[in-house]
């Protein structure tokens, strides 16, 4: 079954692509790589949440934000390369979590997005990964993650 199976299977569909919100490429490809830059939790340009870890976000309302920045960066991903299948594997995810002083639990957080990779791409969806707290994220947004997938040979 494929990705986009997938997703109708859990209920999920992919949004438009989030708006260029800088001086940047959404995802840059180098040989069979590809780095899809940071994407927050937003829906047409604006954040779903706000807030920090720990105090105004829960777990796991961090968890369903890291969801939505797993949909939004595969939508920056199909945007770029018009079929999601054509990705055989997630190597790296890199997730920053906004925390409040005192939150640790930014791993947790992340799983939320990590586990919804593992979903769709089954075994090539699992993935190195660092989960970082840090004490402010563009408009407020609780997490950010950006992506490295590799490309299936032709």
């Amino acid at each position: 079954m494929g990705v986009y199976e997938k997703l109708k299977t859990f209920g999920l569909e992919l949004p438009a692509p989030p708006p260029r919100g800088g001086l940047y490429a959404p995802v840059r490809q180098a040989g069979n790589m590809l780095y899809v830059s940071g994407q927050g939790p937003t829906e047409e340009g604006k954040p779903l949440f706000t807030g920090k870890l720990g105090r105004e976000i829960s777990i796991e309302q961090g968890q369903a934000a890291a969801r939505r920045c797993v949909l939004n960066g595969l939508a920056a991903l199909h945007a770029y390369l018009g079929d999601l299948d054509r990705i055989a594997g997630v190597i790296k995810v890199l997730g920053f979590v906004a925390s409040a002083p005192g939150f640790n639990s930014q791993p947790m957080v992340i799983n939320g997005g990590s586990q919804l990779l593992i979903d769709l791409f089954g075994e090539q969806g699992w993935h190195a990964r660092s989960a970082i707290g840090t004490n402010e994220l563009p408009g407020d947004i609780p997490v950010e993650i950006e992506f490295i997938f590799e490309l299936k040979q032709p």
